[in-house]
């Protein structure tokens, strides 16, 4: 059975950090391009950073500098590091996970972890 399990959201303050986990079983991870989106409120949802399966990263212009995405295929896992954490930050983040040869046929979401940023 196909799971993505995100972990690792909460509260801080702005300036702050948080380290956000995906655990991913069922899936051949070293085939797969892993991703993290985020959803606030009345937004549509964006691409914030993306690993592909031979590790090349990809950020939005909005978090560049800032965040950091890895992965580690022994652990089936892949992080996203927020560093310098801002209000706008705040939104449901959402793992993806996306077959590198059949990404139309092999597409997985996790059910997302909420990460608020306020004083």
């Amino acid at each position: 059975q196909i799971q993505l399990v995100e972990s690792g959201g909460g509260l801080v303050q702005p300036g702050g950090s948080l380290r956000l986990s995906c655990a991913a079983s069922g899936i051949t991870f070293s085939s797969y391009h892993m991703g993290w989106y985020r959803q606030a409120p009345g937004d549509q949802r964006e691409l914030v950073a993306r690993i592909t399966s031979d590790g090349s990263p990809g950020y939005s212009d909005s978090v560049k500098g800032r965040f950091t995405i890895s992965r580690d295929n022994a652990k089936n896992t892949v992080y996203l590091q927020m560093n310098t954490l801002k209000p706008e930050d705040t939104a449901i983040y959402y793992c993806n996970a996306r077959h590198d040869f059949w990404p139309a046929h092999y597409d997985y979401w996790g059910r997302g972890t909420q990460v608020t940023v306020s004083s």
